[in-house]
């Protein structure tokens, strides 16, 4: 009986493959030396080109894990008497004994970092008005105002009782150039007459009156024998005591109390005819050294 060779099915398959080989052998063997090397030298240049896209994702890859690592880092922790060293904390779990002595090393820390003092005991000592300054332009102004009230009050009881010696040391004194004339203008004067011991300046009711300089108030009234209402101020002029009266004023209009002090020049009334006056006007009497002397002379005589 004649045996039947058999057949293997992929002999055609490895024979077309041994065909291709044998053509590309023969292509490359054909191929010329520098159509090779330039072939090789077109494959690194792609190589080079794909190299700065895997660095570039490399570097990000790395700066991802750096960051992660960051993130569950734990921060070094020095406690009191480890100065000089560095111990990694360590994770604290609640309920453990890591977890009391992180809590104690806490809380020891805040002691040497922040402290109250309290003292043992309060001294008890009262406080006084006086022993605290004003900080508001209202309380200074309040209290200015209560000192000078206090020494008008003052004043004003030595006035009373007739002791004007005593304010002689609080008088202003005034020197050359600090005198001046009782109104701002005047049309005459009036006519003199047996016992009269002022000068009487004729002007309209209601012109201001000033003091003639710096002193203190030591007589004001609605009501003055005579003169009406009046009012009275006692000076320092140069060292010599001096007092001038503004009298026949207009009612109600008197702006200083006994005690008062008053600066040359400042209006304390206003002209007019009350008490014995014919007509409206000023009566001005000036006393030196408690003698009476001719007021307007000595106006002059200070220059004025």
């Amino acid at each position: 009986m004649t045996r039947t060779p058999a057949v293997d099915p992929t002999a055609p398959i490895r024979g077309a493959r041994r065909a291709q080989r044998n053509r590309l052998t023969e292509q490359n063997s054909a191929t010329p030396a520098a159509t090779r090397r330039a072939a090789r030298a077109a494959a690194r240049d792609a190589a080079r080109a794909v190299t700065p896209r895997v660095t570039v994702r490399s570097a990000f890859a790395i700066a991802v894990v750096v960051s992660l690592a960051g993130t569950v880092a734990l921060p070094a922790v020095a406690y009191p008497g480890t100065e000089g060293t560095t111990t990694a904390a360590q994770p604290a779990v609640p309920g453990t004994a890591t977890d009391a002595a992180t809590s104690a090393a806490a809380a020891a820390d805040t002691r040497e970092t922040q402290s109250l003092v309290v003292a043992s005991a309060a001294d008890g000592v009262a406080l006084d008005r006086a022993s605290y300054a004003a900080t508001t332009p209202e309380e200074l102004a309040s209290i200015e105002q209560a000192k000078a009230e206090a020494e008008r009050a003052r004043l004003a009881a030595a006035i009373t009782n007739g002791q004007l010696s005593s304010i002689s040391s609080a008088l202003p004194i005034v020197g050359a150039g600090g005198v001046t004339r009782p109104l701002p203008y005047f049309n005459n004067f009036g006519t003199p007459y047996a016992g009269h011991k002022g000068v009487d300046y004729m002007v309209a009711a209601g012109t201001p009156i000033y003091a003639i300089a710096d002193g203190i108030v030591i007589e004001s009234s609605e009501s003055g024998p005579g003169w009406g209402v009046y009012v009275r101020v006692a000076h320092n002029i140069n060292g010599t005591s001096v007092t001038t009266l503004y009298a026949h004023m207009t009612y109600g209009t008197r702006t200083v109390q006994v005690g008062d002090r008053v600066t040359a020049g400042q209006v304390i009334g206003q002209v007019g005819a009350t008490g014995r006056a014919f007509g409206t006007h000023l009566h001005l009497e000036v006393q030196v050294n408690n003698s009476y002397v001719n007021g307007e002379s000595w106006l002059v005589a200070n220059g004025l």
